[in-house]
């Protein structure tokens, strides 16, 4: 003991303080001459080395990540669900207020001729145009009583008894009139059967919007406006601004437009897409306007029909027809009633070419009396119309409830 207290007694200066530090870090052993490994960091809490401690961070920052994945993965799944459901709900709304079933009215251009000046002839045709609209019919047919040969509406009426001119001055007017007002500019240039067509009472049908009227579909016309490559042509609707289609078609052609949403209501130009003139009758069940067809005979109104499987329930009128009140219809999907002119469906029948019959009742699924116990000998064709489709019209609903 005193040779060491001489010997710590005889340490002075530098010497002592690394003596004080080897005992520090050595302790006892550090005195007795023992070697010891030096102290490794450990992490924050001591619990694992620095090596380790990335590994870890790393590991927890792969499972956050997972967590967010698999979050983000339920909530697409959510809004999958969700849009599906939208979309079949929309599917049955649309299937419940859809249309499916077309009636289709015939009759002879000659009806005409019992009119003895421009104007009456003019209004008769009105009258036509407006009890078709009334009752929702979807397709006028004029044929030939005498057979001519007339599918277009080109070429003037060249006054009574000129052959075919009777039936393509009725098929124009009936058009013009069921297209709306402001693209009439378009279709139908200045023409002599249209010179009193100004004066008849508008059919005012859900296709002949306003100009602030908010439609989901709109009748237009492709306009001769250049567009970006890759995007559709321009259409006016009648609205305030023009419409982008998502198609390129041919300028002057008549188009049915479904509209989309914008979601910036101060954009120049609106958006829409290009539709079949029948989808806004057969999903929203709109009545969508008519359209006309013009037949060379009472055969064609038959053979030419555009609906595919053709018409499955046709129906003649006529005063030596069976009584109607007794008449039950099955269901059905396109109607066909056919009127005859001033000498009835007789003289239609035995001026057509292809039929070798001579009485008309063959041609139908039912041949009627519509108007039973009349108190005239004759009954107009516009006024055989307005009865026809008045008393029809519950035994049609009863048809298609069942």
């Amino acid at each position: 003991a005193v040779i060491v207290g001489r010997g710590l007694l005889g340490l002075v200066g530098d010497q002592w303080q690394r003596l004080l530090v080897s005992l520090d870090d050595r302790g006892e052993a550090g005195m007795a001459g023992e070697q010891r490994p030096p102290t490794r960091w450990k992490g924050k809490h001591g619990e694992m080395t620095g090596p380790d401690w990335k590994k870890s961070k790393d590991a927890r920052k792969q499972a956050q990540k997972h967590l967010k994945e698999l979050k983000l993965l339920k909530k697409l799944d959510k809004e999958r669900a969700e849009q599906q459901k939208t979309i079949e709900e929309q599917k049955k709304k649309k299937e419940l207020k859809g249309r499916l079933h077309t009636i289709s009215v015939a009759l002879p251009g000659s009806v005409l001729d019992n009119a003895q000046s421009p104007e009456f002839r003019t209004y008769l045709a009105g009258q036509i145009a407006r009890a078709c609209t009334v009752f929702s019919v979807d397709e006028i047919v004029i044929f030939d009583e005498q057979g001519e040969d007339a599918k277009t509406v080109e070429g003037e009426f060249g006054g009574i008894g000129r052959k075919g001119h009777a039936n393509v001055q009725l098929a124009r007017i009936l058009q013009y009139l069921e297209c709306p007002q402001y693209l009439r500019k378009c279709f139908f240039p200045k023409h002599r059967d249209l010179e009193f067509a100004g004066v008849l009472n508008p059919l005012d049908s859900p296709h002949h919007l306003r100009i602030d009227d908010d439609a989901e579909y709109r009748e237009g016309v492709v306009v001769d406006r250049p567009s970006k490559p890759g995007k559709g042509s321009f259409v006016n609707c009648g609205l305030r601004k023009e419409v982008q289609i998502d198609k390129q078609l041919q300028a002057g052609l008549r188009v049915t437009v479904r509209l989309h949403k914008m979601d910036n209501p101060e954009s120049k130009v609106l958006k829409g897409s290009v539709i079949a003139p029948d989808v806004p009758r057969v999903e929203s069940g709109l009545y969508w306007g008519y359209t006309v067809r013009l037949a060379s005979c009472l055969s064609s109104v038959f053979t030419e029909c555009p609906f595919e499987g053709g018409y499955d329930l046709t129906i003649g009128t006529s005063e030596r027809g069976s009584d109607i009140d007794s008449t039950v219809f099955p269901t059905f999907r396109h109607m066909l009633i056919v009127f005859g002119g001033l000498q009835g469906l007789e003289a239609s029948v035995d001026a057509d070419p292809n039929l070798n019959l001579t009485d008309p009742c063959v041609l139908f699924h039912n041949y009627l009396n519509t108007c039973p116990g009349q108190g005239s000998r004759i009954i107009r064709t516009e006024e055989a119309i307005l009865i026809t489709l008045s008393i029809l019209r519950p035994k049609i609903d009863k048809a298609l409830k069942s």
